[in-house]
């Protein structure tokens, strides 16, 4: 018989998620980032999301809500945290209960292999959390103590690394030594599995022992952007004997580790980054390719300078930095690699929509050396007057050896090859917003400009692609579930709005809306959703207010909307003692235009014969009965 799963320790989610709501304050929250003052029964301060001249963030105590109506973003103590960090709600979740002092019950993990809590099963991510932060500490002492380390102190010297930033970054050092790290944990195989768990230790391909990943390297800590230890970046010191090939040596993709989800140092640079430029009102994020790149550039003055982590910039990296930055500038070496990277830089910039800046550096130098080499001052003069879009790079790149007068041929493959990463952009819909219409019809006038031909021809070129390939292209899909774009809620109509006001004002009228409105009957999604919600919770015996259905959400944008439908029925005024008339009027309104939606479709069966007699006949007198009420006609009564 095997043996039982012990219980599992902690808040189930749904209570948690109640305790963490109670148990956080949102002006305390709020606070720590901005500067609030009192105004009413309100609080307000300028919005971190927008160039905010007058106080826009509203933050309402009672509610336990926050609203900024310039960026119609608003929510409760976890969407705060979303917005703020750039994470998911389960990790906004665990944020705020460790603050709070609450303990979660694991997320339920997939069946196959041991359970948490049985031996051998995986450990959690607290577990693992704890044993990264206690490797980087010891690489880190090491680094400043040792005398094994002393090569390693040299070379950070040489590369022009303060002591300053050795602290800063939590810079450390892995002795040339077989099982160093390993000897830490005293011969633990509970130990050895974790630190393996999280690519400290590995075993060779063929078996044998654990040995350090790490060992010879001057180690560079990899941080989340709440600033947990995830993993480590290793550069291989000539001192050291190593024979490996690579220079420098990433953590493998850990529980923890993943390096397209990872910048190096967000950590300490989304407070700069978020910092709007005096003269334009932006936020900058400078995107560079090293370690040491990234340091210099913060000993210079750019601490809105982070790096990707050992592969090319990505859709994940992009996504991140939209959450702190409004413009993103990738920093390029000036040697040939850097030069190729035009057209996956391209493709980020239409499939994103992000305005994406490139700054090429001259030829033959990094970050690194250009800021030691030549100072602060010409490295920001680089930025102001090298940097181009992304478009106008990959246009650069794309006809570099092409004579746009004379090479027909060259000219039309160039154009092609650009229209064709244009094409992976989504396509223009009813709810595409005007910025997005207003980047593409930019992008196809300069297209059409450079190569001197006429836009429509571009746009018929477009087009054709779009056709032929109904999907975007692989290297710019979402890579898992959990990268879906934000969700987008059609505009409610005026009466669905009343509605959903009046019910949180009044949730113990709900009875009356059910007695005559099934939620099938309502058209728009999100109102069919929160009325379909309520309902459900009416029938568990739970009153559907607003606290609570803010808990039944972990959506950003429903429960932005919810804030703005209460303080919207707060200044409507909403408080009459009986809500009942209002209900009935708003029902009948909703009823007569689900019936004006679904009467084109029953004209259309009746011309074509699609009903029997019997239909017929019924539809017929439905719809005569529809256009009588529509016009005000009383029924006909005999005599």
């Amino acid at each position: 018989m095997s043996s039982p799963v012990p219980p599992q320790s902690g808040l189930p989610l749904d209570d948690a998620k109640d305790r963490v709501r109670q148990a956080v304050d949102i002006v305390e929250l709020v606070g720590r980032q901005i500067q609030l003052r009192r105004q009413g029964r309100n609080y307000v301060g300028l919005c971190p999301w927008h160039d905010d001249s007058r106080p826009s963030l509203q933050v309402n105590p009672e509610r336990q809500s926050f609203k900024c109506w310039v960026c119609d973003i608003g929510g409760d103590v976890f969407s705060w945290v979303m917005k703020n960090e750039g994470v998911e709600f389960r990790e906004a979740l665990e944020m705020l209960a460790e603050q709070a002092g609450i303990e979660i019950r694991p997320a339920p993990r997939p069946a196959q292999g041991a359970s948490p809590g049985t031996p051998g099963g995986p450990p959690d991510k607290r577990t693992l959390y704890q044993a990264m932060a206690w490797v980087e500490q010891q690489y880190h002492d090491c680094l400043l103590n040792a005398s094994e380390a002393e090569p390693a102190r040299a070379y950070l010297e040489q590369r022009g690394i303060t002591p300053e930033s050795v602290e800063k970054f939590h810079l450390g050092f892995c002795p040339n030594e077989r099982d160093w790290t390993l000897r830490k944990v005293q011969g633990s195989a509970e130990r050895s599995r974790v630190l393996e768990t999280i690519g400290v230790v590995a075993r060779p391909q063929d078996g044998g022992s654990y040995y350090d990943r790490f060992r010879g390297r001057v180690l560079f800590a990899i941080r989340d952007a709440q600033g947990r230890p995830v993993g480590l970046g290793g550069r291989v010191l000539p001192e050291s004997g190593l024979t490996s090939p690579a220079k420098y040596v990433n953590s493998p993709e850990t529980p923890l580790f993943s390096k397209s989800h990872l910048l190096y140092a967000l950590d300490v640079a989304k407070d700069a980054i978020r910092q709007k430029d005096p003269s334009s009102g932006i936020r900058t994020a400078l995107v560079m390719e090293g370690y040491t790149d990234v340091i210099v550039a913060h000993q210079f003055g750019f601490e809105n300078a982070v790096a990707v982590l050992g592969t090319a910039l990505g859709e994940g990296h992009i996504r991140i930095l939209k959450r702190f930055a409004d413009r993103i500038i990738l920093v390029l070496d000036g040697d040939e690699a850097g030069q190729r990277r035009a057209n996956e830089v391209l493709g980020l910039f239409v499939a994103q929509q992000v305005d994406l800046g490139i700054l090429t550096l001259p030829e033959g130098s990094d970050p690194c050396e250009f800021l030691l080499n030549n100072g602060a001052e010409a490295f920001r003069e680089l930025i102001e007057k090298r940097t181009v879009d992304a478009l106008d790079h990959a246009f650069r790149v794309a006809t570099r050896d092409v004579n746009l007068e004379t090479d027909i041929h060259g000219s039309t493959q160039a154009l092609e090859r650009l229209i064709e990463i244009v094409a992976r952009a989504p396509r223009l819909r009813a709810d595409t917003t005007g910025e997005d219409r207003f980047r593409e019809e930019r992008i196809l006038q300069r297209l059409a400009a450079w190569f001197r031909i006429d836009e429509q021809e571009v746009r018929r070129r477009l087009t054709d692609l779009r056709r032929r390939s109904h999907t975007r292209a692989p290297s710019y899909a979402s890579e898992t579930d959990d990268e879906r774009p934000a969700m987008k809620i059609p505009p409610l109509d005026p009466a669905y709005r009343e509605l959903l006001e009046v019910l949180l004002l009044h949730p113990e009228a709900l009875g009356i809306v059910r007695e005559e409105l099934h939620p099938s009957q309502l058209w728009h999604p999100t109102c069919r959703l929160l009325y379909e919600t309520s309902c459900r919770l009416a029938d568990e015996g739970i009153l559907p207010e607003f606290d609570r259905l803010m808990l039944e959400f972990d959506e950003p944008a429903i429960k932005s909307l919810l804030v703005e439908l209460d303080e919207g029925a707060q200044a409507k005024g909403h408080q009459q003692a009986d809500p009942e008339p209002l209900l009935r009027e708003l029902i009948r309104v909703l009823k007569h235009k689900e019936s004006e939606k679904q009467r084109p479709g029953q004209i259309t069966a009746l011309r074509q014969g699609e009903l029997d007699e019997s239909q017929q006949a019924r539809l017929l007198e439905e719809l005569i009965r529809q256009e009588r009420n529509r016009q005000g006609i009383s029924e006909p009564t005999d005599g």
